[in-house]
């Protein structure tokens, strides 16, 4: 039995929500306990002052360490010590299960700017964040952690299935649920529900469930566990396609070279074929190649020639892959060549491993909404990249794919990281 133990300058909060439902239930039955502790009554301030202004200056008042770790150290069993805060780790279904499974939870609850990081240090406290948001104060975090965690207490739900079936339990959201009358608003429940058939029930619920995450958080099928038929079902569902709207540029010109001299490299037959092979396997648009080199260009059109109508148009794969290859023999061209097939003015997005000074970089998620809205065209360097300052277009930046670490990466190997981090089996 977990029993609570909150610290929070208002206690009060807390009386009418730990009193119902549930939650109230649980609590006369002993399978859950509280104890509400004030830091106020633990401050030596003759005023209970438990504030005060931050080292560094900055706006706000922080909260003092000292009233808070003498309330703790009140408790006959502190046990697992924790504190509400958005600089947490996030609560999920995993933690909450394994904090059931404490004896004794002691519940920091921050307001003002937060607490004294000392206060942390001193009790071995961790941080939980309850969502990506910044409350008032940490009273409604402790309540969605008190509600997380004791759903998952035996006996607290009366029926224990129930903790087990529910969004985010199987890694997915929950499937919707219908209840009497069979016809609301002219909407019907659906009818496979009213067939008693068990079997088809669950699969309908297995895949609802699958659909609605595939819709809402699309980033939690990362994760979820999925067997082969749950991969069946997503890739027959329709979803936005973001990658549409992405095409890949490999620019020969203007790129820097050996010496950091700028000038042109020479094509290289891996690197058409891979991102080729890249842009038609994420769904993306045409392939743009773009030399300056009359001898380049017409080793490109010999290439394309083979796989694509020539003696290699047998082998279906190259053929497809290799057909969403444009070559652009003049960058002024570039722009018309994309409007002609998207319709729209583009959005160029030029690439490197290093960290720009003074431009701001998008993340993979800014370029994944950029093309929602209209075609987004990523310039690839070769040799040792792209010669930034020479572009004759308006661009805008990606984020380095490695800023962090050494970044050794083939053109072709970051083409595919990009694909994938922007437009995913899920986008």
């Amino acid at each position: 039995m977990p029993e609570f133990h909150i610290v929070s300058l208002f206690p009060e909060y807390f009386d009418t929500p730990l009193a119902q439902s549930l939650l109230g239930r649980a609590t006369n039955a002993g399978r859950l306990g509280f104890s509400l502790h004030n830091p106020r009554d633990f401050s030596d301030n003759r005023h209970r002052h438990v504030d005060d202004r931050p080292f560094g200056g900055g706006p706000g008042m922080v909260m003092q360490a000292e009233p808070i770790y003498r309330a703790i150290k009140s408790m006959p069993e502190p046990g697992r010590i924790v504190i509400l805060s958005p600089s947490g780790r996030p609560l999920t279904p995993e933690l909450a299960a394994t904090l059931a499974e404490e004896e004794h939870i002691t519940l920091i609850c921050g307001r003002y700017e937060g607490i004294d990081e000392r206060l942390k240090n001193s009790l071995g406290a961790e941080e939980i964040s309850v969502c990506p948001v910044v409350l008032n104060g940490g009273e409604t975090a402790a309540m969605v952690l008190v509600e997380a965690v004791a759903r998952f207490v035996p006996g607290f739900m009366g029926c224990d299935d129930s903790a087990t079936e529910e969004s985010f339990s199987t890694g997915l959201l929950e499937y919707p649920h219908y209840t009497r009358p069979d016809l609301f608003m002219d909407m019907p429940v659906p009818e496979i529900l009213r067939s008693g058939d068990h079997a088809r029930i669950a699969a309908w619920r297995r895949a609802m469930a699958l659909a609605r995450t595939l819709a809402i958080r699309p980033e939690m099928l990362n994760s979820a566990p999925l067997t082969e038929q749950d991969a069946e079902c997503l890739a027959a569902m329709p979803r936005l396609r973001p990658a549409r709207n992405l095409s890949f540029c490999l620019m020969h010109h203007p790129v820097i070279l050996e010496g950091r001299r700028v000038g042109t490299s020479s094509l290289t037959n891996l690197d058409i074929h891979d991102i080729a092979r890249i842009s038609l396997s994420y769904g993306m648009g045409p392939f743009y190649v773009f030399t300056p080199l009359r001898d380049q260009l017409d080793l490109l059109k010999r290439i394309l020639e083979h796989w694509v109508s020539g003696p290699g148009m047998g082998n279906r794969d190259r053929r497809d892959a290799l057909g969403l290859v444009r070559p652009v023999a003049d960058l002024s061209m570039l722009e018309d060549m994309v409007m002609e097939h998207y319709g729209k003015k583009p959005v160029f997005l030029a690439t490197s491993a290093a960290w720009p000074k003074k431009r701001e970089c998008l993340t993979c998620e800014d370029v994944r909404a950029l093309s929602l809205q209209g075609p987004v065209i990523i310039c690839l360097g070769t040799a040792r990249g792209l010669d930034l300052k020479s572009l004759p277009f308006e661009y805008r930046q990606l984020r380095p794919i490695r800023f962090l670490d050494v970044n050794h990466l083939s053109v072709r190997s970051a083409a595919a990281i990009i694909a994938d981090r922007i437009a995913g089996d899920f986008y």
